[in-house]
């Protein structure tokens, strides 16, 4: 988040906020300050999250695009973390900052369960997430946004460019490079639309029953539908020591769970080291934001930029995998 963001906020649009969904302040617990403020708070029995963002970074049209589609999802039997309406009948709240601009608060039924962090993931687990990927990807290409959120390469999106000092201008085309490959790839309805973008298991919550809940939609926008499948593989192998070995566990039931819900080319499963990419020099470009480079003190974040850089002037894939051989699982 940006410092003249975190500067702006005060008490006061807090006190607005929690207002607006007929809860008292006392009762707001905070939770996370990463891209937007997060808090969670209790009514009439229920748990519920509020999240209150900037319009420097989303304006209330893009976030009551983000609100509409988790609803459809919703609607259509995708387990999400569906948007509230405040006392007001309105899903997204603004709250002037007074400096022109505004706070923009929503607020989502809280997730049942908890955080992946530290579960014992098994086979039939990777199926289940691929089912629900499988199952938004399924609605979505069948979705005519009220409000259209951005493309993948909108602006909003270029972390890269924004981020990363002069100094890193041969990460900056290596970026540049890998988009443009991109934007030559076929666009249709049956593997491009509305996305999430960032379905890793830090965004969603596993119930004892096994049910997955996403969450965190901050970011969804029109992309392939592969680069969901990419997203979620990337974070998944993060940790791993062996990813490639993580990669052929994880796959084939996750693209079992996936199949059974959403009809996919197959063909798609190639273009996956493209996607991983983009995200590798995303993050790259956002810990280069947050973070002093030299003193990191995050143990995954230093784990992941350990050699980052000479990978990727190197061209090393993120995952060296064949995708080919996976490409059955979904015809």
């Amino acid at each position: 988040m940006e410092q003249f963001i975190k500067d702006r906020f005060t008490d006061s649009i807090l006190h607005q906020a929690a207002q607006r969904y007929g809860v008292e302040p006392s009762a707001v617990k905070v939770l996370d300050s990463f891209e937007s403020f997060i808090f969670e708070f209790p009514r009439d029995g229920k748990e519920y999250i509020l999240r209150i963002g900037h319009s420097h970074r989303r304006n209330q049209t893009l976030i009551e695009g983000e609100t509409e589609w988790i609803n459809y999802l919703v609607a259509g039997g995708v387990s999400a973390a569906q948007a509230i309406q405040s006392v007001n009948d309105k899903l997204v709240e603004p709250i002037a900052d007074g400096h022109g601009g505004d706070f923009l608060a929503v607020a989502f039924v809280k997730a049942p369960g908890g955080p992946a962090r530290g579960l014992n993931w098994t086979p039939k687990l990777y199926q289940t997430y691929g089912e629900t990927i499988g199952r938004m990807h399924k609605l979505t290409q069948a979705y005519t946004a009220p409000r259209k959120r951005p493309e993948w390469d909108d602006p909003v999106f270029d972390f890269v460019n924004t981020f990363l000092p002069d100094s890193e201008s041969e990460i900056k085309h290596k970026y540049n490079q890998v988009c443009d490959y991109v934007r030559t790839l076929p666009k249709d309805p049956q593997s491009y639309g509305l996305t999430h973008q960032d379905a890793h298991s830090g965004n969603l919550f596993i119930d004892e029953d096994g049910r997955i809940t996403l969450f965190d939609f901050d970011d969804c926008g029109y992309n392939w539908l592969v680069n969901d499948i990419a997203m979620v593989l990337f974070y998944m192998a993060s940790t791993a020591e062996d990813k490639a070995a993580f990669t052929a566990e994880f796959m084939p039931p996750f693209l079992r769970g996936y199949a059974s819900q959403c009809r996919l080319d197959p063909k798609w499963l190639r273009e996956m080291p493209h996607f991983m990419k983009i995200r590798e020099l995303e993050l790259y470009a956002v810990i280069h934001r947050d973070f002093d480079v030299d003193n990191i003190d995050n143990p995954w974040i230093a784990n992941f930029m350990r050699g980052r850089r000479e990978r990727i002037l190197a061209d090393q894939p993120y995952i060296e995998f064949d995708f080919t051989t996976l490409e059955s699982l979904l015809a």
